[in-house]
């Protein structure tokens, strides 16, 4: 049986990519599901495979070395893949420190935990073992009207979140060419999906419509992003730990670029044609919602991804076109409203007023 160690496994991504592959695979896998359920980590997106056999939760910080070490002693560890870090571009600008310590020094931990339970006498690794880092197209830096990121792109990160995720990724890199540790490291654009955090542009759009809450867009809107439907990035991901050349980096993109504005018109639209006349909440989606709020420091105008590798390689590309996926999601949000009301609480109501109150 392979043993999967997923940090971060209750988050938006991670959440997805246990399901996907307890469904794909059922009980020829075993995952072990690491995180320290931060505010973004929920566990009611795993309610549906929390009694599996086959999987198993550790609550724990990826910084805890005690507790890593102990998680690769008691499991036999096949993959690790390394969803678990602070991921908000705004949280970064007002607390960068915190996203050092999870990206970069968290990474650090797993990767020396990993090393040291899976190096045999003579210094080589074990067969059948791979660390996979899941990291994000934002390392690149900003693109113009033109072009594409590809893996040969300069690391050019602008912001203290995207500036941790590139740490982090030159630390595997190094695990790879300084020990011979066999690594991957995927990018990805932006993900959108069932279970992700009101924090991201889309479930917050969705969200505040529904309630009639202003629709905070940066600056004119105008940036672009590439957007990934999160089940298609998890069969990426699946793609790459099992038949990825250990020590390539592989850029996961969804060839859906959309400006931020366009996407918010097309989330109004879509919920007006879903919600019945009879749902009350019909009423308050309005484009008279949008409010233009001050511009994010250090925005970055476009990121849009080349995918070709990944696809002439290991023959993965994107099945969900952001026409359908966008309509999926909305869909889901519609009708998990106790997932929406359990996430819009407490600390998120703090962060919401702090983010948005005086732009």
């Amino acid at each position: 049986m392979t043993t999967y160690l997923v940090t971060g496994g209750a988050g938006f991504i991670g959440s997805n990519y246990i399901r996907h592959m307890l469904g794909k695979y059922g009980e020829e896998i075993t995952i072990i599901n690491y995180d320290a359920l931060t505010y973004a980590g929920n566990l009611e997106n795993l309610t549906a495979v929390a009694n599996l056999g086959n999987y198993s939760f550790v609550k724990g910080d990826v910084c805890d070395k005690a507790l890593l070490k102990r998680a690769f002693e008691q499991f036999d560890v096949n993959y690790v893949i390394h969803f678990a870090a602070e991921s908000h571009v705004d949280r970064s600008i007002a607390d960068p420190e915190t996203f050092v310590r999870t990206n970069v020094m968290g990474t650090a931990a797993l990767l020396n935990a990993a090393k040291e339970a899976w190096q045999d006498d003579s210094g080589s690794f074990l067969p059948g073992r791979k660390f996979v880092q899941i990291s994000t197209d934002e390392v690149y830096g900003s693109l113009s009207e033109t072009g594409y990121f590809t893996e040969s792109t300069p690391l050019d990160a602008h912001s203290p979140y995207s500036a941790s995720k590139a740490a982090a990724d030159l630390l595997v890199k190094s695990y790879y060419d300084t020990y011979k540790m066999p690594v991957n490291i995927t990018r990805c654009s932006n993900n959108y999906g069932p279970y992700q955090f009101l924090e991201k542009l889309i479930p917050l759009m969705i969200n505040n419509a529904l309630n009639g809450i202003k629709l905070p867009v940066y600056g004119k809107g105008l940036n672009v992003r590439d957007w990934l439907y999160v089940e298609d990035h998890a069969k990426a991901i699946d793609i790459v730990t099992r038949n990825g050349k250990p020590g390539e980096v592989y850029n996961i993109g969804g060839h859906n670029e959309m400006s931020n504005i366009d996407i918010v018109h097309l989330i109004i639209d879509k919920l007006r044609e879903l919600l019945p006349d009879s749902d009350s909440r019909k009423r308050n989606v309005t484009k008279e919602l949008i409010t233009f709020v001050t511009d994010r420091k250090g925005h970055d105008l476009r990121y849009a991804i080349d995918p070709q590798k990944i696809k002439n390689e290991l023959g993965w590309e994107p099945e969900i076109m952001f026409s359908d996926g966008i309509v999926k999601a909305i869909k889901w949000y519609l009708n998990n409203p106790e997932w929406l009301e359990n996430v819009t609480t407490g600390d998120y109501v703090k962060y919401y007023e702090q983010m948005y109150s005086t732009r």
